[in-house]
């Protein structure tokens, strides 16, 4: 019995400014129409029927929730990490899950954010790795290098065992460039994928043996854990104790037991910009470009436009992404440095590095389009059905223009549908919610008026989504869609 888990933690730092923190690559369509998790999810058709365990950050619950249900596929639990704790710890929450109940199953530990290529190939490697799961080995995939990659570990192969794999024999942190190339055509050295196979149990094991710490706050935090809707919060206090290591310190390179099974079905774990094109379909001329865009006398850049006309000329190796807010111009070859801006973002106080304009959220999205200093315009989405929280400002007063679908709007005591081209007045103080009634998407356009229109200036009230707690967390947003950001 093989139970998928998979990995959706991590920010993305390297594809920025596409990925940001609140929405981390992950969750973007960045090779074909699906996300990077739903891509991951669809690859396990025909491979279990088992239901995944999937791991994220609590601050994405509800867009994992989302792109699920966009899919409909469903997951045997959704564990939700109060901080980040790199993937020791994660996959530990999951093996100590999937035992409580007496099962003993094999765990198929998966990245989100992969690229797998071939995916009939990714089966028959699974499948012959289970002999060695199954006989207590922990395995991992190794993927034999096409360049000499520097951003990516690697793993050198020892003698075989089994009928498809290898015992490791080292593993080796991410390489100069002299080494990369030796590594490339040596012939027993492997990209290390970060994905395994192995039974709960003997994860659980060796964990305890080299850093029982870890396994010991794991199963307090997993065991003082509480559910929220249709996720599993696990209690922050201990997991917060918890050291900060991969599976690779923490266990692979300290167990007797790490096998590598290799995979050679088109991998990428698109770390960087320069990885995302080589995954890319290019023009004649090597481009790959996304949006509105116009290359002249370009030649192997990797162009993507959101929202506007972007024209390059006379230019070559070159990585522009443009978003609503930011712009990215980079060379190829400082790909790998990008997590630099996001640094100096970060350490100047500023926010392009968290969220994008467009802000997903449990009912629907909003997008900040214009502000001032007594005034802030949105454009707000709600889905079918869905619903905004129960609230009110002190400092602000709210104007709502309907112009797609038709709002039920609660002000005060009062009740009324709202519908196209109709407006509706929020007054200051005034208790306030917002509903969509309808079977298509409402979208409205807000203005915010007054003296203060900062994040902080929100009571709310009722909450349909478990989150009236964590009102010190709201955000600007957040007071017109009475939800925090979290």
């Amino acid at each position: 019995m093989v139970l998928p888990v998979i990995l959706a933690g991590g920010n993305g730092a390297r594809l920025w400014p596409l990925s940001r923190q609140l929405k981390p690559k992950q969750f973007l369509p960045l090779v074909g129409k699906e996300t990077m998790l739903q891509a991951t999810l669809t690859r396990l058709e025909g491979l279990t029927s088992r239901p995944p365990i999937v791991l994220c950050n609590e601050q994405h619950r509800f867009m994992i929730a989302e792109q699920l249900r966009e899919i409909d596929a469903t997951a045997a639990a959704i564990l939700l990490e109060p901080l980040a704790r790199n993937t020791a710890p994660a996959i530990a929450l999951a093996a100590l899950h999937a035992t409580a109940n007496g099962e003993d199953p094999l765990l198929l530990v998966l990245s989100a954010d992969h690229v797998i290529q071939d995916t009939s190939t990714f089966h028959a490697q699974v499948a012959a790795a289970r002999a060695l799961a199954e006989a207590g080995y922990l395995v991992t995939f190794g993927v034999s290098p096409t360049e000499p990659e520097t951003g990516y570990g690697y793993i050198e192969r020892g003698v075989p065992v089994g009928d498809a794999g290898y015992i490791i024999k080292q593993f080796i942190e991410k390489p100069q460039r002299e080494a990369a190339e030796r590594y490339l055509g040596s012939g027993v050295h492997y990209w290390n994928s970060g994905m395994f196979l192995f039974r709960a149990s003997s994860y659980i094991d060796e964990l305890g043996a080299s850093e029982p710490t870890i396994l010991s706050l794991c199963r307090e935090a997993l065991a003082s854990g509480a559910r929220d809707l249709d996720f599993l919060r696990v209690a922050r206090e201990p997991f917060t104790r918890c050291r900060a290591i991969s599976i690779d310190h923490a266990v692979m390179e300290k167990t007797g037991r790490a096998a590598m099974v290799p995979l050679d079905a088109g991998w990428s774990d698109i770390g960087s910009w320069s990885a995302l094109a080589g995954v890319s379909e290019r023009d004649a001329a090597g481009n790959v470009c996304n949006g509105d865009v116009i290359a002249l006398d370009t030649r192997d850049s990797l162009i993507h436009s959101d929202h506007r006309l972007v024209a390059t000329l006379g230019v070559e190796d070159l990585v522009v992404i443009e978003t609503c807010d930011a712009v990215l111009i980079a060379h190829k070859e400082r790909a790998q440095d990008i997590r630099k801006i996001v640094d100096r973002l970060q350490a100047d106080g500023r926010t392009e590095h968290v969220d994008h304009r467009q802000v997903i959220r449990p009912w629907g999205s909003y997008d900040c389009v214009d502000r001032g200093d007594r005034f802030q315009v949105k454009r707000i989405i709600v889905r079918p059905g869905a619903r905004l929280s129960l609230q009110m400002h002190h400092h602000r007063a709210e104007h709502w223009v309907v112009v797609r679908g038709t709002a039920r709007v609660t002000s005060g005591d009062d009740v009324c549908l709202v519908s196209e081209n109709q407006s509706t007045f929020i007054p200051l103080g005034q208790i306030h919610a917002l509903e969509n009634p309808g079977h298509i998407p409402l979208e409205l356009i807000e203005v915010q008026s007054g003296s203060y229109l900062g994040e902080d200036d929100i009571v709310r009230f009722n909450d349909w989504y478990g989150r009236v707690a964590s009102m010190e967390t709201a955000s600007i947003s957040e007071e017109t869609a009475g939800v925090e950001r979290d």
